[in-house]
């Protein structure tokens, strides 16, 4: 089942590389009692997620920080060294986004957001979509319908309906 406006999001473990390594992170802990922004791409270096939808939410997130947001959160079914490497080469990690590794899918699976696209080799990966969340219940969410355009789930598009 594909979740929409008013779901509670499942709690998730995902992996991030800090300075002492991998950490896990919980989604729960990073939505708990918070106003964010999340947003899922299809992989990490793929063409329109990393030249359309992490430029998009890097433009877009001062003026979500004005309008309450306190975090930007990026997903991608990809290891956790291959999301560091990607925040550095994007400059994602310097305007703060937080980039999420969901190794091994189980977000992406318990959401209903998962997809194959054996002839690009793309894999139990996530479908593009953006959404704010409140205190962990999504309150808007663009799901991107069409493979390779970053029109409803770029940053710029979230910013409009805040």
């Amino acid at each position: 089942m594909t979740i929409s406006v008013g779901d509670k999001l499942p709690d998730a473990t995902f992996t991030l590389i800090g300075e002492e390594g991998p950490q896990s992170i919980s989604l729960e802990e990073k939505t708990k009692g918070r106003n964010v922004a999340i947003f899922a791409v299809p992989g990490a270096f793929t063409p329109t997620c990393h030249s359309a939808h992490v430029p998009s939410f890097i433009r877009a997130s001062d003026r979500l920080a004005d309008k309450g947001v306190e975090e930007i959160i990026c997903i991608s079914v990809n290891d956790p060294y291959v999301m560091k490497a990607w925040g550095e080469v994007t400059g994602a990690d310097k305007a703060g986004l937080t980039l999420l590794a969901d190794a091994e899918g189980a977000f992406t699976k318990a959401i209903g957001m998962e997809f194959t696209v054996t002839a690009t080799g793309l894999i139990g990966r996530s479908k593009r979509y953006a959404m704010h969340v409140v205190d962990g219940v999504i309150e808007k969410l663009n799901i991107e319908q069409s493979r390779g355009t970053c029109e409803i789930s770029g940053g710029e598009a979230l910013l409009d309906q805040l």
